[in-house]
């Protein structure tokens, strides 16, 4: 292993080696990373399903640069779509206009810039491009013994400089007030948090913050960024199985490269927080004021990497690795194409307690072979023996699935049916080096029901006129206990699946959400519960409350 030191020194040599290899020459600099929870991904991953464009959306987030351009190829496929498809066409290629060539140097302040988009901030000089709004938002949810009053505002803004680089930073300051306030965000699909002050006594104030930002280069037929946000991979309605947007935004370093058609290869290195104090580089530092030791957390890091094929229009087939390790950054997985479970083993010397925790991950996606039809299904390997896999007695099959399908236009035009199966075995994503499990700010990074669980998730979506979005989504979950880390290592037979303790949480939610103008939304939800797994996570669970927000930016 080398130090520190060298360890950065080489990290930048690397990066320089990777641009120059790539292409460097070739740069068009122009990749900024798009919010996955916009209503465009959903609109171009419905044009997916039908056939009329190719997305590889199981990598998230898309940048503005591929949403423009399959946008773009809509444009020139508008015999294909309905009157409400064209009209939603319309309005985000406003959004998206930057990379259209009729566009001339100006600078706008709280004006319509020449495509219509109203806009905070905007310049477009001699290659220069600059964008910028506030972030603002208000939300009510009112249930029983809860009544929150939810309040958002930042500001974000991105741009490329002269076709050599490309920027972007988001930022918003959240604060909860009320009754029934979730101060933990651990059981539920919600993105989990890092309390800026500790939640007084009753719950009735929290207040956090959302951030992420990023450089990137363009490198021809591929893209180099630097940066803090969520990485997602996979599919998945109601939770992902490899990469997840559960954990709070993290640094990364993310590299995709496609030099075929048919073959992408998609990297990222992510600095976690493993939130363990290291007791050998914590150190008194000499007063008293707010205690009287310097506190460091144990190093956290995480590498991914996967080859994507598409063999077909509308399949998609991935192969992926990834290893969580800590303690100091290490050369060897900073290495894109290295097989990161064989440099484990060797620098290890195959011992347990000196490696790392690694994964494998597979998926495949067929989309319109069969008319309007999204197919999917994802394995998630922890660990498993694959000569014993069918033994009960001596196996250890570690793994999580899922598979789901979907059909859109069903009966009428916009309407689409989705049901997806998802199943954790026990003692995924658990690791015995407490700074090696699958989580950042101890929340998941994967699917967030975890270990020893499963979800059966039902959704119908439908837009009834353009921009306005609704969904009714079913879910039934069953968690049984956590595993003890004795029986997941010397166990045998392992503990079955939901062998015990199983609990059991039926949801509904009802949900309508509208884009009045480009980035402002109103949304309306209905949420009801039956029944509560962990309460100790779900302090605050309700079986009902209604929602009620307005948003710009986010």
């Amino acid at each position: 292993m080398l130090t520190d030191k060298k360890n950065y020194i080489f990290l930048i040599l690397f990066t320089l080696f990777t641009l120059t290899g790539i292409g460097i020459t070739d740069i068009q600099a122009q990749i900024v990373w798009e919010n996955p929870k916009l209503p465009v991904n959903s609109f171009l991953s419905r044009q997916a399903q039908k056939g009329n464009i190719e997305i590889a959306d199981f990598i998230l987030p898309l940048s503005r640069k591929e949403i423009a351009y399959q946008l773009s190829a809509l444009k020139d496929l508008s015999h294909k779509l309905t009157e409400i498809e064209k009209q939603e066409l319309t309005f985000y290629l406003k959004e998206y206009a930057e990379f259209n060539q009729s566009v001339t140097d100006t600078s706008i302040f709280l004006k319509k810039d020449q495509h219509g988009r109203w806009r905070f901030l905007t310049v477009d000089k001699d290659g220069f491009v600059l964008r910028g709004d506030p972030v603002s938002g208000m939300e009510t949810t009112i249930g029983q013994g809860k009544s929150i009053l939810k309040n958002s505002s930042g500001l974000q803004f991105w741009g490329h400089i002269n076709k050599n680089l490309s920027f972007q930073a988001y930022f918003s300051e959240i604060t909860e007030i009320g009754n029934g306030i979730d101060t933990l965000k651990q059981f539920s699909n919600e993105t989990g948090i890092v309390k800026t002050k500790n939640a007084d006594i009753n719950r009735k104030s929290l207040n956090y913050t959302n951030f992420r930002g990023s450089a990137t280069y363009e490198l021809g037929k591929g893209s180099l960024s630097f940066g803090s946000d969520q990485l997602q991979w996979g599919y998945g309605e109601n939770g992902r199985l490899v990469m997840s947007d559960k954990a709070p935004s993290y640094p990364f370093i993310r590299l995709d490269y496609q030099p075929l058609k048919w073959l992408k290869f998609h990297y990222a290195h992510n600095w976690l927080h493993s939130t363990i104090l290291d007791s050998a580089r914590t150190y008194p530092k000499g007063n008293q004021i707010y205690g009287t030791e310097r506190e460091l957390y144990v190093s956290k890091f995480m590498a991914t990497h996967s080859l994507n094929f598409f063999p077909l229009k509308g399949l998609a087939l991935s192969i992926g690795e990834s290893i969580i390790y800590s303690d100091k950054l290490t050369v060897g997985y900073l290495i894109p194409v290295m097989y990161f479970k064989a440099y484990d083993q060797s620098s290890s010397r195959y011992k347990i307690n000196s490696g790392s925790n690694g994964q494998f991950f597979f998926q495949a996606s067929s989309r319109n072979h069969i008319r309007g039809t999204h197919l999917y299904t994802t394995l998630f390997i922890d660990e498993i023996r694959m000569s014993e896999a069918l033994n009960k007695l001596k196996s250890r099959n570690q793994i999580g699935f899922n598979f789901g399908a979907s059909i859109t236009d069903l009966l009428i035009p916009y309407l689409t049916m989705g049901m997806e199966y998802t199943r954790i075995n026990p003692f995924v994503y658990q690791n015995l080096i407490p700074a090696q499990t699958y989580t950042s700010q101890n929340y998941l990074m994967g699917d967030w029901i975890g270990q020893n669980a499963d979800r059966l998730t039902a959704w119908l979506k439908y837009n009834p006129i353009p921009r306005l979005s609704t969904k009714i989504r079913l879910d039934y979950i069953r968690k049984g206990e956590e595993g003890k880390l004795e029986d997941q290592y010397y166990a045998e037979p392992q503990p079955g699946f939901l062998s015990s303790g199983i609990e059991i949480q039926k949801q509904l939610l009802i949900q309508a959400e509208y884009e009045l103008i480009n980035n402002l939304n109103i949304k309306a939800s209905y949420y009801k519960q039956g029944g509560i797994i962990r309460p100790a996570l779900q302090p605050n669970a309700v079986s009902n409350e209604f929602r009620f927000g307005i948003s710009y930016g986010f």
